[in-house]
């Protein structure tokens, strides 16, 4: 088993929509501990199942669609489909779609995910909102804090 994925979800053209992705793409410009991957998943879909299985840790970037002031970035630990966000993306196979299908298989990833709320009809455009580019410091340093609570890094004296 593989340590650590860190999945960005979106629609490149959907503007805020987009978020997850335009978040692990800053994301690769990191030296990452050895054992954690980045990977920009689209707009999803069961084709990722396969590799989501693969890790023992999945941290999952996603835009929400929800009652939440745009901007606002939730840390989610769902175990269960039900657990995820009724109105998780605007992608045409939700994130609920593949937990299904990850259950469905010998190995679920502990899962982090990081909600950040979009506007409710998304534009187009590859453009995020202010209120959407203002967060991923905030999201960035989240993924920096569940890796490092993975990853220690031990001082000598």
């Amino acid at each position: 088993m593989k340590n650590i994925l860190i999945l960005g979800i979106g629609n490149l053209v959907l503007n805020d929509a987009a978020v997850g992705q335009h978040i692990v793409h800053i994301l690769r410009s990191f030296v990452m501990p050895e054992g954690v991957d980045i990977l920009d998943g689209g707009a999803g879909g069961k084709s990722l199942v396969t590799t989501l299985c693969q890790y023992n840790r999945l941290i999952l970037v996603d835009s929400a669609t929800d009652n939440f002031p745009a901007g606002t970035v939730r840390r989610l630990s769902p175990r269960f489909p039900q657990d995820y966000p009724l109105q998780l993306t605007t992608h045409q196979q939700g994130v609920r779609d593949i937990i299904d299908a990850i259950q469905e298989r010998d190995h679920m990833p502990q899962v982090d995910m990081l909600a950040i709320s979009v506007n409710a009809q998304p534009t187009l455009g590859m453009q995020l909102s202010p209120e959407v580019r203002k967060v991923i410091p905030q999201v960035v340093q989240l993924i920096l804090e569940i890796i490092d609570d993975n990853h220690p890094v031990y001082h000598f004296c």
